[in-house]
């Protein structure tokens, strides 16, 4: 039996600066919150295609599945936090506003 399709996101890394992207619903964005949330398989699988296709803006494009009970999308896997935060051991960039 087949997985059933969750809420997801598509997301990659911006190709010139390196960060961690996501698929809004015109372009490229940087804050999770802005991401297009996917519920559908078939529309999924569209998007894919499109992103996968900007390859002179991005690189390692996939999808990353969301919980949006809160109503607001949070990362279903510990990766895709990690991710959104950067790696590091001390605040700087994007933790410095967390």
């Amino acid at each position: 039996m087949p997985k059933a399709f969750k809420p997801s996101v598509i997301t990659a890394n911006a190709l010139l600066e390196g960060d961690v992207v996501y698929l809004g619903t015109r372009d490229w964005v940087r804050d999770l919150d802005d991401a297009e949330i996917l519920t559908d398989e078939a529309v999924a699988d569209i998007r894919m295609l499109e992103a996968s296709a900007q390859s002179d803006l991005v690189v390692g494009v996939y999808l990353a599945e969301v919980d949006i009970s809160g109503g607001t999308p949070k990362p279903s896997h510990f990766r895709e936090a990690f991710r959104a935060t950067g790696p590091s051991n001390y605040p700087h960039g994007k933790q410095e506003i967390l």
